[in-house]
């Protein structure tokens, strides 16, 4: 039996648009040929009239005062005359007045009516003239309703766009503005996120994936008389995957999961935002056991406090009242857990934080070395690659990326491999992806001066000759004088993954970093404003030693640093004026210090750092391995195994030798 593969066409639907647009087609078409009927009236001149008039055809004459036009009916004995022969013919359709049979724009009223007494006086003639004036009722009732019909047409719109869109709901268009805007998850239509595809973060992950047994199995907690918490906030820097964690959730959980953004409560109508809070718990309530997700929830949770003008609480604040009360107050809601996302979670309310509303804060951190390279399995698994590729090779090339920043690498090395015409992603597609991401495009078409090349070779070479020498400074991968984004040369350093620094190490970065100008002033005896960069850089080390971490012995073990984040919005500093300026003077000693340093390194290796720059500016970019052919091995090498493990040079076997050297 043959298979009907038509498929059903779909019928035009029903709108009332229909009728009004009918409505008006009929109006237009009775403005225009109703009161005529399609006539054969004819317009005439003034000087065919006369001569009508003369040889005594006109029966009447209707003089419209207020239109300035002439109506002419003829007479029966006229309408039989060949001359009059086009106006004879009956109209289309049967109307039930007289129609005029000539129609004229007769000019000065004045003259045209004297002509006309004139002829008739002259020819004996019983002519009628009348006089009249026209009015269109359908013009007039247009004039007076237009008005009002764009003002209810106009404020009908507005109410529209202000309710969220044209489409209906409960309580439909204007009454719908307090519903709430979340999102339904649904996993049988939706893209479905599990916890497989969510690399890293295990500590993170071990909890939340607790609260989707909180839900689907209850009673194994609840047994032993405990209660299911009642939310948990996922707190971190943007790109960890707080989100991404939210949607595992949503793909895991078997229950009904609400997603929605802060900002979806904001509105500019007063109690909107309260107002869409309780729609959304009474939604989960009704569902529940059920998730809700707010992401971003600094856009309503920031701490409460007076309004400086008006001295009451603004619209935000009571949506925020409304959401405490949600989450903990006399109508608890059973069984309705709430997750948000935040990066700043400092400017929360205290209220907010309390445990029994967010009972759990659940820090997402940038990922580690580990962790960056199970990310990277997940993000590769659609990219078609040349070779087998090393991850734990792009994991050490990528310090501090978070899991969006590796994301973008792996697409941007896609998008690199293609520009360059291959049919599959290597890994040096990758190296140019972390370069793209870190300085920027590549302007190989900047207009530089030979001079300007020579001093930014020398700055870079100076970077890197200080940074080979010093024990705790960063190892450097590799040096450029291409311009790069808004840099004329740049440097790429491996730095060692630290959860604690020590004021030697930050003190070889400081010395490093300066070792720019310092190479500038051993060579040309001058100095340029291509240090502004480094300059910024360790002027923000040397006050963060001195007034953050107390690494200072003038200042003591002091810190003028606030977590909150309260004294950003301050006029006054923590510390008087003579401590000011003795922490001025300790950060000027500090940089000095390091700058001083890095000329008697420079001056110490001069030829080696004049060969450095000379092979920089012939080649424009130099690796590790030129390094090592004018300075030697490195003394401070660190040798790391699979597992991102250091691994001590005298235990290194001669396989792992070689191995570090091809990496």
């Amino acid at each position: 039996m043959a298979k009907d593969n038509k498929t059903p066409q779909k019928k035009p639907r029903f709108s009332a648009w229909w009728i009004y647009g009918l409505i008006a087609i009929l109006l237009i078409g009775f403005q225009f040929f109703g009161g005529e009927g399609f006539s054969t009236t004819k317009k005439t001149t003034t000087s065919e009239l006369q001569e009508y008039l003369r040889n005594g055809d006109i029966q009447k004459i209707i003089i419209i005062t207020n239109t300035d036009q002439a109506r002419v009916y003829l007479t029966d004995e006229a309408l039989q005359k060949d001359v009059h022969k086009d106006v004879a013919e009956k109209p289309l359709f049967p109307t039930t007045g007289a129609i005029p049979q000539y129609i004229l724009d007769y000019g000065d009223l004045q003259l045209f009516q004297s002509d006309i007494d004139e002829i008739k006086k002259e020819n004996s003639l019983d002519t009628i003239v009348e006089f009249d004036k026209e009015s269109n009722l359908f013009m007039d009732l247009l004039i007076t309703i237009l008005p009002f019909v764009l003002i209810i047409g106009i404020w009908i719109y507005l109410m529209r766009r202000m309710s969220g869109g044209a489409g209906g709901g409960a309580g439909g268009q204007i009454f719908n503005i307090g519903k709430s805007k979340a999102k339904l998850f649904d996993e049988k239509t939706d893209t479905r996120t599990s916890f497989q595809d969510v690399a890293g973060l295990e500590g993170a992950k071990e909890e939340v994936e607790e609260i989707v047994e909180f839900l689907k199995n209850p009673d194994k907690y609840t047994s032993l008389g405990g209660k299911i918490p009642k939310g948990a906030l996922l707190v971190g820097p943007p790109g960890t995957g707080k989100t991404l964690l939210a949607k595992a959730v949503a793909g895991e959980a078997k229950v009904p999961f609400f997603s929605l953004s802060g900002s979806d409560f904001v509105e500019m109508f007063v109690g909107v935002g309260a107002s869409r809070v309780r729609d959304l718990f009474k939604q989960a309530k009704d569902k529940s056991p059920s998730i809700i997700f707010i992401d971003e929830i600094d856009a309503i949770g920031r701490a409460r406090g007076k309004n400086n003008i008006t001295g009451s609480n603004d619209e935000r604040e009571n949506t925020l009242n409304q959401l405490l009360t949600e989450m903990d107050g006399f109508g608890t809601n059973t069984n309705v857990i709430v997750l948000a996302a935040t990066n700043r979670a400092d400017v929360l309310d205290k209220a907010l934080m309390r445990a029994g509303r967010f009972d759990r804060q659940i820090y997402v951190d940038l990922p580690d070395i580990r962790e960056r390279k199970e990310i990277f399995e997940v993000h590769l698994r659609p990219i078609k690659t040349s070779e087998t590729l090393d991850l734990d090779f792009l994991a050490r090339q990528t310090p501090g990326f978070s899991g969006a920043d590796i994301a973008n690498v792996c697409n941007e090395a896609a998008l690199i491999a293609a520009r360059k015409e291959k049919k599959a992603v290597s890994k040096q597609d990758f190296l140019d992806a972390v370069d793209r991401i870190v300085g920027g495009l590549e302007k190989k078409n900047k207009i530089i001066t030979p001079e300007e090349k020579r001093t930014i070779a020398y700055h870079e070479a100076g970077h890197a000759t200080v940074s080979w020498m010093l024990e705790h400074a960063a190892p450097l991968v590799k040096v450029t004088i291409v311009p790069r984004g808004q840099s004329l040369g740049s440097a790429w350093y491996l730095p060692e993954e630290r959860l604690i620094v020590r004021p030697e190490q930050m003190q070889d970065e400081m010395c490093a970093t300066l070792g720019g100008r310092a190479a500038e002033k051993v060579i040309f005896d001058k100095i340029s404003t291509g240090a502004l960069s480094d300059l910024e850089k360790v002027t923000k080390q040397a006050r963060a030693m001195v007034t953050i971490y107390g690494m200072n012995d003038e200042i003591g073990n002091l810190t003028y640093y606030d977590s909150s984040g309260q004294s950003e919005y301050g006029f006054t500093k923590p510390y008087s004026e003579q401590t000011a300026q003795k922490i001025d003077e300790e950060i000027s000693k500090i940089v000095e210090e390091q700058y001083q340093r890095a000329i008697a390194v420079l001056h110490e290796h001069k030829d080696k750092l004049t060969a450095l720059a000379e092979r920089l500016l012939e080649k424009e970019v130099i690796f590790k391995e030129d390094l090592e052919k004018i300075f030697g091995r490195r003394p401070f090498e660190k040798h790391f195994d699979q597992k991102g493990q250091e691994i001590p040079s005298d235990k290194l076997t001669p396989e792992e030798e070689t191995t570090e050297e091809n990496k």
